[in-house]
């Protein structure tokens, strides 16, 4: 038997073309991955591209919803402010009109001696209305004033009155406070009505703890009027 010789160049000619096949189908192969890989890349980008859009449109959704509570707290505060406001003023006139004019000058008295009655206390007849109270008892200005006299021997209208006090008022009147324990006003001094100008006591020409009070057409002794009618006159009743 003979053995086959293949030509030279015929054998060349077949590993060129095998060497070209493969080469052929590595090209190949290698652009399919190229073109896999670049669609991998276009889509991860437009995913990333995606969850940013979503992301920006959450915050700005958040941003919105934060600035309109804001708005809505601003609002209630101006609207509270302007009710507050309104209820102040609605109530700044009630409040003025409630402030009395002229008060009682002691609480938690009995009536005692009465404007003109007769004694042997007195040398004339009774020239005020007397308020049983206990040693102490805070004495109120009767009406918004200035105080005139404020001393012992009775302010300077004697020493039957003991320690006094006498208050000019807007209306030409005064009040006049005996028989003080102790006085806590100064001559000149503004007082307003029912402003504790003094407290209750038992000093000069009297018979047991009281308040002795007048109402007078003139700072002096020998000017006074009914304190009692004076004061129904101006709303207060004894």
């Amino acid at each position: 038997m003979s053995k086959r010789v293949m030509n030279p160049a015929a054998r060349i000619t077949a590993v060129a073309l095998v060497t070209a096949g493969l080469g052929a189908s590595l090209v190949a192969g290698a652009g399919s991955a190229f073109a896999a890989e670049g669609k991998a890349a276009t889509i991860a980008t437009a995913a990333t591209g995606a969850s940013a859009a979503v992301a920006a449109q959450a915050d700005a959704q958040a941003q919105a919803a934060t600035k309109a509570a804001v708005a809505k707290q601003v609002a209630a505060k101006q609207a509270a402010a302007k009710a507050a406001v309104a209820k102040a003023v609605k109530a700044a006139p009630a409040a003025a009109k409630k402030a009395p004019s002229w008060v009682k000058p002691v609480g938690g008295y009995t009536l005692s001696a009465s404007f003109n009655q007769g004694g042997a206390m007195w040398a004339h007849k009774h020239s005020g209305q007397d308020f049983a109270v206990p040693v102490g008892t805070p004495v109120k200005a009767a009406g918004a004033g200035t105080v005139v006299k404020a001393g012992p021997n009775g302010g300077g209208d004697g020493p039957a009155y003991g320690n006094a006090i006498v208050v000019k008022h807007a209306n030409g009147k005064y009040s006049q406070y005996a028989h003080l324990s102790k006085i806590n006003v100064h001559i000149g001094q503004k007082v307003g009505a029912g402003q504790k100008i003094a407290l209750s006591g038992n000093t000069g020409n009297s018979s047991g703890p009281h308040l002795h009070f007048e109402i007078r057409t003139t700072p002096n002794y020998g000017s006074a009027l009914n304190p009692a009618a004076f004061l129904r006159s101006v709303g207060v009743t004894l």
